[in-house]
């Protein structure tokens, strides 16, 4: 059987979703057994001009929801408050994007190589047909937000490694 735009879109956001839960879960456990502030790690970030932890996080979940939304022939859901100030806010969130990820049949996505994207941003619309819009900008920038927020959470001394954020493979 061959890949699908399906297994490519949503079961690789899935996949890789599913390992930043369980890296979120890592930087809980870490807060808590070193008695630190879990603001001190949502609001950690790399660098002064890149999004805090909190803010990749949200990325990861709403770019995934967008992307198979984009993907399907749908306008993507609204953003949500960017309002969560816990880790366990921060899993629920993902955990929602999950559910949202659920909802797509692989029917809806597969054939979306050919199809017009027209993605809205701040800066203007981008313009894509499916394959590219997949290949080149919606896997692109979600895997750089999971593999920032993993290295923030690196950064600040949660004890995590390579095998979390790819998880189970085999």
């Amino acid at each position: 059987m061959a890949a699908s735009m399906y297994t490519f879109s949503v079961d690789s956001f899935t996949r890789a979703l599913h390992q930043l839960i369980a890296i979120l879960e890592k930087a809980q456990a870490h807060a808590q057994a070193r008695k630190i502030d879990p603001a001190a790690l949502i609001d950690a970030r790399l660098y002064p001009d890149m999004f805090p932890l909190a803010e990749q996080v949200r990325r990861c979940a709403d770019g995934a929801v967008n992307a198979a939304a984009y993907l399907s022939g749908q306008e993507p859901p609204p953003r949500g408050e960017p309002n969560e100030r816990s880790i366990s806010e921060l899993i629920a969130r993902v955990r929602n994007a999950l559910r949202a990820l659920e909802a797509f049949e692989p029917a809806q996505i597969d054939d979306s190589q050919e199809r017009a994207v027209a993605m809205k941003t701040p800066r203007g619309t981008m313009n894509f047909v499916g394959l590219s819009f997949l290949q080149a900008f919606a896997l692109p920038n979600f895997y750089f937000h999971v593999t920032t927020a993993y290295d923030i959470l690196r950064h600040n001394g949660v004890e995590i490694g390579k095998m979390d954020y790819l998880g189970p493979v085999g």
